[in-house]
């Protein structure tokens, strides 16, 4: 029987393309149009010349789209939802950070007009950190709620009691889902009524993950009729409907969604979900051009695009060989700046003591077991290169920039192609060169492959690692084993 293929709407069938080569097509930052001089200066003095393809589409995009000021759209209309769907390392964050500084620049009243949602803190202090940067010197300020503070310290951050009533000290909110329900439905005069960029980070973990209710709560709260009679009626936001005489005579601050991941999803019913409004999607998953300059036969199985620096290869193994596979490439290949990826927090942990009984590599671990503070110094000093190996879950890696990983090793195979994309795509961001090895047991290979495959990523090398060369780690293997049993019991 013919294979039944999804109908996609056309914004998802033929959507904006953006080059996929980031070294190739560096866009030099004066060339973007419409950026005011003033973020044009913090770039250059954050050592920023040329932008990433991504940023160079994008950002022009957001500024149109609010071009009349934020609290019309172009032309009376009601501005359209962006999705953008890149790989990791390719610039998503500051596509969304410059133009939302730029276009409340010229705010007069505090109020939270933009707010940016992320699955993780460690995401979200990444992304609050790049806020403060270009707001710095404007007079905008920013809030993250991640749960880093006490609940009522954030209240305070985020509002203030006068005689008058309430007031916002955040024109820019970026927030962990959680924390945000809790002040929405907790914190008096935390108020989303003059909300006008709602960002959605991770976007396809985000509907995953269940905070589906999440994002229904802000959407109420940002359409919730003001109670105090003394508000300006004239903004009362309605949900948008079809325009008539009677909507279109008083202004409405219209309420944008900006979409990023890595992977989102092409499901038509979980976009759905998102209720957007004539979204235009900016990806890079795409077929390159041949040498003449056409298109390639588009395949419709590159869903996914991986960065181009990296090599990715695969060990078949045994369960047994597995950790001495990682010590004879840490102490015997002798590699540097290693992120490895286990399936479980159980399972880093133990690894990490393993690795540590052996001796002779800078390990450390990277999980939800670490205090947030510590999981910041850890991160550092990664990057400083005094840790060589950093052992995670993927919860905690999801997303997060760290500077210089040279390899990721999959310690345990992802059972989800999500999974791998996201953890390959630790290590050859920004266009650099980066390796990713995937231990994978005999039993796991056929499926490992085929979900690869299927996924349209044909060009993984098989990278046997003989036994012999393991021979000599063995003796001392099964000292720290002894050792290990000891620190358990």
């Amino acid at each position: 029987s013919p294979q039944v293929q999804p109908f996609l709407p056309q914004w998802l069938a033929q959507p904006k393309r953006v080059q996929k080569r980031i070294k190739d097509n560096l866009c030099p930052i004066g060339d973007v149009p419409g950026i005011h001089p003033r973020l044009l200066k913090k770039l250059q003095m954050n050592g920023i010349e040329s932008l990433f393809p991504v940023q160079a589409e994008v950002i022009p995009a957001i500024l149109q789209s609010a071009s009349n000021g934020y609290l019309m759209g172009r032309g009376g209309y009601r501005p359209k939802d962006i999705c953008v769907s890149a790989p990791t390392g390719s610039g998503k964050t500051l596509s969304f950070v410059i133009p939302i500084v730029q276009v409340l620049l010229d705010r007069v009243v505090c109020h939270v007009r933009a707010l940016v949602v992320l699955p993780t803190k460690e995401l979200a202090q990444q992304v609050s950190k790049v806020f403060n940067v270009y707001t710095d010197g404007t007079g905008l300020k920013v809030v993250s709620i991640t749960g880093q503070k006490s609940f009522a310290k954030e209240q305070e951050m985020l509002v203030q009691k006068k005689v008058t009533g309430y007031c916002s000290l955040a024109d820019i909110v970026v927030a962990t889902p959680g924390r945000l329900t809790d002040h929405i439905n907790q914190t008096p005069g935390f108020s989303l009524t003059q909300l006008r960029f709602l960002i959605i980070d991770e976007a396809d973990r985000m509907i995953d993950d269940m905070h589906q209710n999440c994002l229904n709560q802000i959407v109420k709260a940002a359409f919730q009729v003001e109670n105090d009679s003394g508000s300006n009626m004239l903004f009362q936001r309605t949900k948008p409907g079809p325009i008539t005489a009677a909507s279109s005579c008083s202004p409405q601050i219209p309420l944008q969604k900006l979409l990023f991941s890595a992977t989102l999803t092409q499901d038509p019913e979980k976009l759905q979900q998102l209720d957007l409004f004539q979204p235009r999607l900016f990806t890079s998953v795409y077929s390159e051009k041949n040498g003449d300059g056409t298109e390639t036969e588009q395949d419709t199985n590159n869903k996914y695009t991986l960065p181009e620096g990296l090599s990715q290869c695969y060990v078949p193994c045994d369960l047994n060989s597995k950790p001495l596979l990682l010590l004879y490439f840490m102490l015997k290949m002798k590699f540097t700046r290693v992120l490895c990826f286990t399936n479980s927090r159980e399972a880093s942990h133990r690894l990490f003591l393993l690795v540590q009984a052996f001796g002779g590599v800078t390990v450390a671990e990277f999980s939800s077991r670490l205090a947030p503070n510590e999981r910041q110094r850890t991160m550092k000093e990664f990057e400083q290169g005094k840790i060589q190996l950093l052992i995670s879950t993927d919860a905690t890696a999801r997303g997060i920039d760290v500077k210089g990983v040279n390899y990721v090793i999959n310690y345990d195979a992802p059972q989800f192609i999500r999974t791998y994309i996201h953890r390959v795509g630790r290590t050859a961001r920004a266009g650099e060169a980066g390796v990713a090895f995937s231990l994978v047991l005999r039993i796991q290979e056929r499926r490992f492959l085929r979900m690869l495959r299927d996924a349209g990523i044909q060009d993984i090398k098989k990278h046997p690692v003989k036994g012999n060369s393991l021979k000599p780690l063995v003796q001392q293997y099964e000292g720290a084993l002894c050792k290990l049993q000891k620190t358990v019991k």
